[in-house]
């Protein structure tokens, strides 16, 4: 095999994506690779513990796995060639014997608007065999697009068990409800898990793709509600289309009147279906989910804002107009639905600037991200980003450093501040200032970002057992 081309998803691997929400695949190396990589991760847990997101300057063989094709390919299929593997990173160690709790994982220890097009996603590396008996992590397939956990927290029926020989890895979409299954045996038990961010709106398919329609997969976990529409919308999405479900169903006034009502639904599956089947209504089904955006339930407003992020540029107009509400989250579920129509929302970006010099953190933290989300030829887009950079608030800052690292070589004019950036008191402001600069690629933005990290040098070899020699 050739260790440097990806090898990419086919369009069958693509569609299990997309439903359940994860894969189970499988690296080729050899059984002394696995057996030297758990000596050093046991040799660093019993001497150092957690190097948390050191892992991999510390143990250097594990880049070699992150450029392994089978993850260079599925990573390429689902978040594109110019993905960022993102600073946190985590080895989990698991000897517990109990369960541990159904979750989502947090963006860093802040709310924001999750994805439901696959702009994030997650690889957990099993490093030794882990039959289920050892503790895999068990996925809750489907459930990437609930903001609740929409099955019993005792009720494992439909769990899938990223469970296999050594090598084995799970692709999972950020999103989606995981936990840590019993470890029976006791053995230690590693996992290592790694973030990675799109950095590009798709405008093609990046997998091996055949061109072929849309059509729902075999094999759907048992009991799992079917999303027909946003299925295929992010298919479409996938393959570089905005809006494509927009107008695609009659603008029928009796039908948008039951969806509007089915959008108010406590069982979030069915509310979820009602958004998208909105969006695809035309000028009413528009009219219904800007109404909602306003709905005094907060869950509804959400709902909303996914259905209005895929309404195209119909619902533009009057996600603007609601960027002026009195309610925070009303705003912050507008942003973020602009954001996803990106070139579409332009003429909002004067209006989004404004915003940062509001008092809301929370709207402020959407603004930036959505700055970066609608593009580089969006007027005033990197000013704004430069001015989010130097926020009082930590979580505008790092996100204003992500945000630029979408817009590319259009972001040079924040390279000065990114500089001051590398200054910063928080770990994530760094990091991210250091993607932006990586991603601008201008000489000077290299220049400081060779600097930077010559300046921060680590060296593996060194630790407290091992100071100097050899």
């Amino acid at each position: 095999m050739d260790r440097k081309s990806p090898l990419l998803l086919n369009d069958e691997q693509m569609k299990q994506f997309i439903t359940n929400g994860y894969l189970i695949l499988h690296t080729d190396f050899s059984e002394a690779f696995h057996e030297s990589l758990m000596t050093q991760l046991n040799k660093v847990y019993e001497e150092e513990g957690n190097p948390g997101n050191n892992l991999l300057p510390r143990i250097r063989e594990i880049q070699k796995i992150f450029d392994h094709p089978v993850i260079t390919g599925a990573l390429t299929s689902v978040l594109g060639p110019d993905y960022m593997l993102h600073a946190h990173r985590h080895g989990h160690f698991n000897a517990n014997p109990v369960a541990g709790g159904w979750h989502k994982d947090s963006y860093w220890g802040y709310g924001r608007m999750r994805n439901h097009h696959p702009w994030w996603a997650m690889i957990m590396y099993f490093p030794q065999d882990t039959p289920p008996e050892l503790g895999p992590t068990g996925i809750m397939p489907g459930t990437q697009n609930y903001e609740t956990r929409v099955f019993d927290k005792d009720d494992a029926a439909g769990e899938a068990l990223a469970s296999g020989k050594a090598g084995t890895f799970a692709l999972i979409h950020y999103d989606i409800w995981h936990r840590s299954t019993p470890n029976v045996l006791g053995n230690p038990r590693y996992m290592l898990k790694f973030e990675f961010m799109r950095t590009q709106a798709p405008a093609k398919p990046s997998w091996d793709a055949q061109g072929v329609p849309w059509s729902t997969p075999a094999g759907l976990a048992p009991g799992m509600t079917a999303h027909d529409r946003q299925w295929e919308e992010t298919w479409s999405w996938l393959s570089g289309s905005i809006g494509s479900i927009a107008g695609t169903r009659p603008d029928d006034a009796t039908a948008i009147r039951e969806l509007a009502l089915q959008l108010e639904d406590a069982y979030e599956p069915h509310a979820l279906n009602a958004a998208y089947e909105l969006a695809s209504r035309g000028k009413g089904g528009v009219e219904a989910l800007l109404a909602a955006l306003k709905h005094e339930r907060t869950e509804v407003s959400r709902l909303a804002a996914y259905g209005l992020s895929v309404s195209g540029k119909e619902a533009v107009p009057g996600l603007t107009a609601a960027l002026d509400e009195a309610r925070e989250a009303t705003v912050v579920h507008a942003a973020f639905a602009l954001g996803e129509l990106r070139q579409l929302a332009a003429l909002a970006v004067p209006k989004l600037i404004g915003l940062l010099e509001g008092p809301s953190a929370d709207i402020r933290r959407a603004v930036v991200e959505t700055l970066g989300m609608i593009g580089p030829d969006a007027p005033g887009a990197v000013n704004g980003l430069i001015r989010g950079l130097q926020d009082e608030d930590t979580q505008v800052r790092f996100m204003a450093g992500l945000a630029l690292t979408r817009l590319g070589r259009a972001g040079e004019a924040a390279v000065p501040a990114l500089e001051r950036s590398l200054d910063d008191e928080n770990r994530y402001v760094r990091a991210h200032a250091a993607e932006a600069l990586r991603y601008i690629g201008t000489p000077e933005a290299h220049d400081v970002l060779i600097r930077e990290l010559f300046q921060s040098r680590w060296c593996a070899t060194t630790t407290k057992a091992n100071t100097f020699y050899p």
